[in-house]
């Protein structure tokens, strides 16, 4: 059973300050989760965790995870503003994008942030659009095919929009050395939100041998490996968390069985974590206002799935409790809906939980990391406020919840109306 980070007390405090729905994050459990993972990899002295922004694009969230150690894993030009005005540069910032514009390039590199290739023709481009190759570059690779794990499917590469073939990644290294690269780093990711142990030592070392292979075929100095994302959270109660612990130990392992003894003792190792950072760090929190009984149970609930896309959009399953009630008999069989003109704005379908009443406080479990990040305005809804829960117990709002002359903004000559 999952057990919310605030309880009922806490919560109608909030709530007499902040009206519902919010999304609210726990800074204590952030801290300690990003601590816990530094501590996983502190055998490898270049270590870095580049934070994917694009999971909670939050700047008071970026500061936290700053003074944590960790940088940020960017894909945008707005999210380099953000992590530029949250005093990250250089070094701290990995620009990893696809399709990328030219200004975005450019953006990259006047902040000195290292640029990740998704792909060979985008050598030249940015050859010609900030007119050299950085010092220190980077590519992605996709190995194609299937990723397993002892015959077990985890996603399927070959299908991916993102990377080099492996014959161009020796293609890419021999021509970026070329151009003057004297720094290099490879990037992979295989699957998404994986809850095992296995995943990140695998695809470490698949990454490690081809890193020495690419050593071997072009001479080229390969001083970083970025696993990037793919560990997961456990969404359903039913399952256990990765041990990221258990997890440094796999890639540790790998790093001295493969890299050590080809003389690459000295690679860094890079992760660009999102969904383990920050998901089971932040509740959205909704309220029941109206109930049906028609050919189903409904509960109505003031969120949608503006707040919340992931169950809308792939059936996701987010954990709910109902406060006060976290000890009650699940006798009752619910569909908990939004307001949305759409069937699938849905939080939860045929689940199973205590008796609900209108005024009744919900909390949307796991909702951190891609949750606020993925709202949207459809039928003129308006994104909520983002909390954070202090590790002194205060709450300060981190993002205002929008209003209407929010939505109206970019409609340039168009509305005259006075809000």
């Amino acid at each position: 059973m999952k057990t919310p980070f605030i309880n009922k007390e806490q919560l109608d405090a909030i709530c007499k300050e902040y009206p519902t729905p919010f999304h609210i994050y726990d800074e204590k459990g952030i801290r300690e989760n990003a601590r816990k993972l530094h501590q996983a990899f502190s055998w490898n002295p270049g270590f870095k965790e580049y934070f994917a922004v694009k999971a909670t694009p939050n700047p008071t969230i970026l500061r936290i995870l700053k003074e944590e150690g960790c940088g940020t894993d960017c894909s945008s030009y707005t999210e380099l503003m953000m992590s530029e005005k949250c005093g990250f540069s250089g070094s701290d910032i990995m620009f990893s994008s696809n399709e990328t514009p030219a200004e975005e390039f450019i953006y990259a590199a006047k902040l000195g942030a290292t640029i990740n290739l998704d792909d060979i023709t985008h050598i030249d481009f940015l050859k010609e659009t900030i007119g050299a190759i950085p010092k220190r570059i980077s590519c992605r690779y996709n190995p194609g095919g299937q990723f397993a794990i002892a015959n077990t499917i985890m996603d399927n590469p070959g299908d991916a929009k993102y990377g080099l073939t492996r014959p161009q990644m020796t293609e890419a290294y021999k021509r970026l050395k070329e151009l003057g690269a004297e720094e290099f780093g490879m990037h992979a990711f295989l699957a998404s939100n994986t809850v095992t142990n296995d995943y990140y030592p695998t695809l470490a070392k698949l990454l490690f041998q081809t890193a020495v292979e690419l050593k071997n075929e072009t001479g080229v100095q390969i001083s970083f490996i970025n696993l990037s994302g793919g560990i997961g959270i456990p969404y359903t109660p039913d399952k256990e968390p990765n041990d990221i612990l258990a997890i440094g130990e796999g890639v540790r392992k790998a790093y001295e069985e493969v890299l050590v003894p080809a003389g690459m003792g000295d690679v860094a190792i890079y992760t660009e974590l999102g969904r383990f950072m920050l998901a089971p760090y932040g509740h959205l929190v909704t309220k029941a206002v109206h109930e049906k009984h028609t050919h189903k149970e409904y509960i109505g609930v003031d969120a949608c799935a503006v707040n919340l896309m992931r169950p809308a959009m792939y059936g996701a399953y987010h954990h709910i409790t109902v406060m006060g009630k976290e000890d009650a008999p699940h006798t009752e069989t619910y569909d908990i809906v939004g307001s949305l003109c759409e069937n699938n704005d849905k939080f939860a379908i045929d689940r199973q939980l205590p008796k609900i009443e209108k005024g009744d406080l919900l909390v949307i479990h796991d909702t951190g990391a891609h949750g606020f990040a993925m709202g949207y305005n459809y039928n003129g809804k308006l994104k909520s406020a983002e909390l954070l829960l202090c590790e002194d117990g205060n709450t300060k709002m981190i993002r205002r919840a929008e209003t209407p002359a929010d939505y109206l903004a970019t409609l340039e000559g168009f509305w005259d109306v006075e809000l």
